[in-house]
């Protein structure tokens, strides 16, 4: 029961993950100082999926599910198995990824654009 908890835990903390890859930016908005973190993020998922380093969430799962009696991830991993082909099919995943992309440099941009707009305002003519 306990492995099984941690497993569901991991799977959670995983999606998480993956949803902070690509939207994370946006927090970075309103929390600037974040934007350090979610450089690292993307770093850490695109080289996992570039290079195809062990991601330690996938290992916690996977010993999780050992330790409960269930069967591994297959080798492909967390994405293949709980993300592609259950919300995009697997024949547009590079579409999929690329838009993922899209998302990630469009968030950075805005927050490069937001802090230009806001060091515009709080410049020396704006001062009284």
């Amino acid at each position: 029961m306990v492995y099984r908890v941690i497993e569901i835990a991991t799977v959670f903390m995983h999606f998480g993950f993956v949803l902070y890859v690509v939207f994370g930016g946006f927090l970075a908005w309103k929390w600037r100082r974040t934007i350090a973190i979610h450089l690292a993020a993307v770093a850490w998922g695109a080289g996992s999926l570039v290079v195809g380093y062990d991601c330690p969430l996938t290992n916690l799962e996977n010993w999780a599910r050992r330790m409960a009696g269930i069967s591994e991830l297959p080798s492909t991993g967390f994405i293949a198995h709980y993300i592609t082909g259950v919300f995009y099919p697997v024949s547009i995943e590079p579409i999929v990824q690329g838009l993922a992309a899209a998302v990630v440099v469009g968030s950075w941009l805005g927050y490069v654009l937001l802090g230009r707009h806001a060091k515009a305002q709080t410049g020396p003519s704006s001062i009284r």
